[in-house]
């Protein structure tokens, strides 16, 4: 059994704080600059215009962002789906339709499991946008519009465990997101329609569905 090192947990879980922290504002620079912005906007237009669905992908760690970051979607109005990059070659391309857009998801922008995703898209022009740690990578190149985030340290002490570079994904997909629901003058009301159940729908309903009226009302 490996011997437990001494490490003090508060003081552990602040400096990853702190990693978490210098990497939004490392994300935050790269984001201000002119040409980011322009293929933000783009990118933004291209989901707002398209007329199917957004389908995310990607695999590991990446893989699990996109399913969450496809709930996100769904749930403020841009229809959205999750599609896992292995299965994909394996027959699920056929769930993409020219009139969707592929948002895909690899920090390396190298990941094997995307090549056949990538192939079927340029071969059935089907627009791709990529966020992605490698700016020359494969991902970048072949994509549309390249989000590329700034390579910014992982919060595990060997510079490995997927920790930083998840959460600066998931904020750029969220950022995404809430662009959009912004654009379409997604309501309140409009979110109660994906959201009927739990806390959510209880504090979103309104009271005409549960007040009596005309006849029904106890009067003496």
């Amino acid at each position: 059994m490996p011997q437990k090192s001494a490490v003090e947990p508060a003081a552990t879980v602040l400096n990853v704080i702190r990693c978490f922290t210098l990497g939004f504002a490392q994300m935050e620079t790269a984001l201000v600059s002119p040409e980011m912005q322009k293929i933000v906007s783009q990118a933004c237009g291209l989901i707002f215009e398209m007329e199917g669905r957004l389908i995310l992908t990607g695999v590991g760690k990446s893989g699990h962002m996109a399913r969450k970051l496809a709930a996100t979607f769904a749930s403020t109005g841009t229809p959205a789906y999750f599609m896992h990059a292995a299965e994909a070659s394996h027959g699920d391309l056929g769930m993409i339709q020219s009139s969707d857009v592929l948002l895909l998801l690899s920090w390396s922008g190298e990941t094997r499991e995307l090549s056949d995703s990538i192939s079927y898209a340029l071969r059935f022009d089907v627009p791709m946008i990529a966020i992605t740690g490698g700016a020359e990578s494969t991902l970048a190149r072949k994509a549309q519009y390249s989000l590329v985030l700034p390579q910014a340290k992982e919060a595990c002490p060997h510079n490995l465990a997927p920790t930083t570079s998840t959460l600066l994904q998931v904020a750029m997909g969220d950022a995404l997101a809430i662009t959009l629901l912004r654009m379409r003058g997604f309501s309140e009301e409009s979110f109660r329609d994906f959201h009927p159940g739990g806390k959510l729908g209880a504090v979103l309903q309104p009271i005409s569905d549960i007040m009596h009226e005309s006849k029904q009302l106890p009067l003496l």
